[in-house]
């Protein structure tokens, strides 16, 4: 048997870009995706280069532990798994091509058996379809594990930008920031100032922080809460806050909540903060 497999797995590499054509030939007009026929010369390159790979991998498993499959697939899931992650293919496309690679195996099998002057063994020819078949299921898995762990890096990234946009700090001097908030403000995107703004406060070095509103219309009991709670951390971290821009429909609320700001330096803009305390300009010269 070890004599079939060696001829079927020299057979299929020989025939790889053959494979790959008619793999290439099932594709359709799939919008916005690596795999739809019209998506151009480049695509189509990345798509041989790697269907190479896929070739190989699966007839590697017909050597068994001399065909090096398990390192070979590893190899693949996160070479493809990038690729499709960068070109934010869904992962539905990738399946349906793969199971596509699958079909087209199964014609190059059926070729190398009817190419054979000799008969070969029934049990040989099941053990070949059990095995092939076996590898693309463990490409599969490989693949959907590889993607869903680079997706979810490349997600909690995402997140980590937005919401450090979400709380820009904006240095004025060594030691001195602005925190300016536009738009609305909700429980999560509160939580989240509360989180960031502490920790790049400490990493800036700020010892001042002037926190601008003027860009909040609307803000709820349960954020103007957290906000206050946010100023408070940061005066135990030695930092001073001043309040700039507070609507006073914002004020209103704050009263109401009972949150006490008479202690906090306020100024209606934060144009009238930075001209009062004219040392804030000086100090950043």
């Amino acid at each position: 048997m070890a004599d079939w497999n060696q001829r079927l797995y020299t057979y299929i590499l020989d025939n790889t870009t053959k494979i790959t054509d008619e793999w290439l030939a099932l594709r359709d007009n799939t919008s916005d995706s690596v795999y739809s026929i019209d998506a151009g010369s480049e695509a189509e390159q990345t798509l041989r280069k790697q269907n190479k790979m896929t070739n190989h991998t699966v007839a590697s498993s017909l050597l068994g532990d001399e065909g090096n499959f398990e390192q070979n697939k590893i190899e693949w899931a996160h070479l493809v798994a990038e690729s499709r992650v960068a070109s934010n293919t869904p992962f539905p496309d990738v399946i349906d091509a793969l199971s596509r690679v699958r079909k087209v195996f199964g014609w190059q099998i059926e070729r190398f058996v009817n190419e054979q002057e000799e008969t070969i063994p029934t049990e040989v020819i099941l053990k070949w379809g059990e095995t092939i078949h076996l590898a693309f299921d463990e490409l599969n898995i490989a693949f959907t594990r590889t993607y869903a762990e680079l997706m979810n890096t490349r997600l909690s990234a995402q997140q980590s930008l937005i919401d450090e946009l979400g709380a820009p700090i904006i240095k004025l001097n060594d030691t001195i920031g602005v925190l300016p908030v536009i738009g609305e403000i909700d429980t999560f995107r509160a939580r989240k100032i509360a989180e960031v703004v502490p920790n790049k406060c400490m990493e800036e070095e700020i010892t001042r922080l002037f926190i601008d509103l003027s860009g909040v219309s609307v803000i709820d009991t349960m954020v103007a809460n957290q906000i206050f709670q946010v100023t408070q951390v940061l005066n135990l971290l030695g930092i001073e806050v001043t309040f700039t821009g507070i609507r006073p429909e914002i004020a209103q609320t704050s009263v109401q909540l009972g949150l006490d700001f008479s202690k906090m330096t306020t100024f209606s803009s934060l144009q009238q903060a930075l001209r009062k305390e004219r040392y804030v300009l000086t100090e950043a010269e």
